[in-house]
């Protein structure tokens, strides 16, 4: 059995998610804010290398409350440092590619800037800010995901307690 077949009472959920770990792909670069953050609050993390994705979180084994090896979850978060990265990204065919493989998990696209200035092209890219913008709601329906503009200075909460809620909700079998 695993914990994905366990109703938990709250004081056991609390101590589950207590012992969650962010994963931090092995090949991100400017995490710094994020592991940062992850110190300050003492939240476990560690460097994996993941196949789709940034950022995940899993959990350690505890036989007690019937995780029995390590569970890792299909929650990813990819993270774009700028517009500018995003634009060069779709560019190219791995991007669509990570797309693809994320197929079936639960999937999201973090950029650190804002959305304002994606739709008025206050970026270096000489991509056309319509086309960027359709290109990014395209990438959206086709493969069922969402993004979020995001200060840099936020990314480490942000990060956290999306996967902290996400693998919550997964525990709590909604």
């Amino acid at each position: 059995m695993n914990a994905l077949n366990f109703r938990y009472t709250d004081k056991e959920l609390k101590t589950i998610l207590d012992s969650l770990i962010i994963i931090i792909d092995t090949r991100e670069k400017g995490h710094s804010v994020i592991t940062e953050y992850l110190r300050f609050k003492n939240i476990p993390f560690k460097f994996q290398k993941l196949n789709t994705g940034d950022y995940s979180a899993m959990l350690p084994a505890n036989p007690e409350l019937g995780i029995i090896r390590d569970t890792y979850f299909n929650i990813v978060i990819e993270r774009k440092n700028s517009i500018d990265e995003f634009a060069q990204n779709t560019k190219e065919d791995r991007f669509e590619n990570e797309l693809i493989r994320s197929h079936g998990m639960n999937f999201l696209l973090v950029i650190e800037d804002t959305y304002e200035n994606l739709i008025n092209g206050k970026y270096r890219s000489k991509y056309d800010p319509k086309a960027l913008l359709g290109r990014l709601k395209t990438f959206e329906a086709r493969y069922n995901f969402n993004t979020v503009f995001m200060e840099r200075k936020l990314m480490g909460n942000f990060v956290y307690h999306h996967l902290y809620y996400q693998v919550r909700n997964v525990l709590k079998g909604k």
